[in-house]
């Protein structure tokens, strides 16, 4: 071995241990400057959920009956399927420390989703340095939102794709934590994969009827009238719908009602697309980016599921796509207080997911003239390695 090619050797292994190492090391140093600098903030979703269980444990209503156009505000309103109340009972066993702990378990989730992703180990790496800068994500996590576990739950079905009873339990428990992945049921269907969509189901109302036990069919009833009432926040604050927008924009109420209606037929008829043409891979990236675009209200913090289609293009060598995400800074300065809020900086949450959505059907229809197993399609489909991008 000459000299030069042992000072290559020598300056990949360094890579291989300073990569792993040093962007983990970096998000969670971002995550924890976010949590420390958190102050009452911190867990500030969680407490709905606390809420709702110790509600279910004095035997009241789970539910707000006084529901209203300010839907969301924590501590108060609980806007999740009666369920996951059920599954947050245990967690209170934590006392004053449960709040904090859930924003480091979300953490944790969405670290061993990045595992679970099918790519390229140096894509792993890239994705997690990109989280670190991904305002969503260290946001959903100092707030102890859900979206970092919808992140794990969509990443192992994204690798279990072909396993139908992996499918079909993500998909029944995602919905009941929160009901847009429940249109990975629909999914398995539109794929042909029956077997999944009726694992999902029967999962489904095996733990809802039993968690029906605890919360009362009622409780059904009264989410079924909040998921509705949903659908009428275009003017609330926090809220990024493209119904929003139009309406910040000085649209009438009317009109931005029928922007909200043409975004989700434009997410449908996207959804309809790649389920007809498109790989299961890539419909299944679509599904995950529609399934936050059909109801609002949408938050800025969904945005932490782009990362999932962001791997999968990462992975096909779209590097540049990367740099979607940290669109989501801009929305840190869109409901900022005694300011006067842009419909500019607050369109682009919507436009990150419908940019990323384009992304995958045009990757999508490449991917499909691609001829399976040519050289020519692997040269095309193949993307540099981080390493090398880096001269290591």
């Amino acid at each position: 071995m000459t000299a030069a090619e042992s000072s290559a050797r020598y300056r990949q292994r360094l890579a291989d241990a300073f990569v792993p190492f040093g962007s983990t090391a970096l998000l969670v140093l971002m995550l924890g400057l976010v949590l420390v600098s958190a102050g009452n903030t911190l867990g500030y979703d969680y407490t709905c959920y606390e809420g709702a269980a110790r509600h279910l444990l004095d035997g009241k209503p789970i539910y707000d009956n006084a529901f209203s156009i300010s839907v969301g505000t924590c501590p108060g309103t609980y806007t999740y399927p009666p369920a996951f109340a059920v599954a947050i009972v245990p967690w209170l066993i934590f006392g004053g420390a449960a709040a904090g702990l859930w924003c480091v378990a979300m953490a944790a989730c969405f670290l061993a989703g990045v595992a679970l992703l099918p790519v390229r180990r140096d894509v792993r790496w890239l994705v997690i340095v990109v989280a670190a800068f991904d305002w969503p994500l260290l946001y959903a996590v100092k707030l102890g939102q859900v979206e970092p576990l919808l992140f794990l739950g969509f990443a192992a079905a994204w690798r279990g794709m072909d396993r139908p009873a992996v499918v079909g339990a993500l998909a029944a428990v995602g919905a009941l934590v929160k009901v847009q992945p429940g249109l990975l049921g629909v999914w398995a269907l539109a794929t042909r994969r029956y077997r999944a969509a009726g694992v999902a189901l029967a999962a489904g109302l095996a733990l809802a009827g039993g968690a029906s036990l605890f919360t009362g069919l009622g409780a059904w009833a009264t989410y079924a009238d909040l998921v509705r009432g949903l659908g009428g926040t275009l003017s609330a604050a926090h809220n990024f719908a493209p119904g929003t927008v139009a309406h910040l924009a000085g649209a009438s109420d009317g009109a931005a009602t029928a922007v909200q209606l043409a975004s989700v037929a434009v997410a449908v008829a996207a959804l309809l697309a790649a389920w007809r043409w498109a790989s299961p891979v890539a419909s299944l990236q679509v599904t995950i980016v529609a399934s936050q675009l059909l109801s609002a209200p949408l938050r800025d913090h969904y945005a932490v599921l782009l990362l999932l289609p962001v791997a999968w293009l990462v992975d096909r060598g779209r590097w540049w796509v990367a740099l979607i995400p940290l669109l989501g800074w801009i929305s840190l300065f869109a409901y900022v207080e005694d300011a006067s809020t842009s419909w500019l900086v607050v369109a682009t949450i919507p436009a990150a997911f419908f940019g990323v959505m384009a992304v995958l059907l045009v990757e999508a229809y490449r991917e499909r003239r691609e001829q399976p197993g040519s050289a020519a399609a692997a040269s095309r489909g193949a993307a540099p390695k981080l390493g090398d991008m880096l001269g290591l």
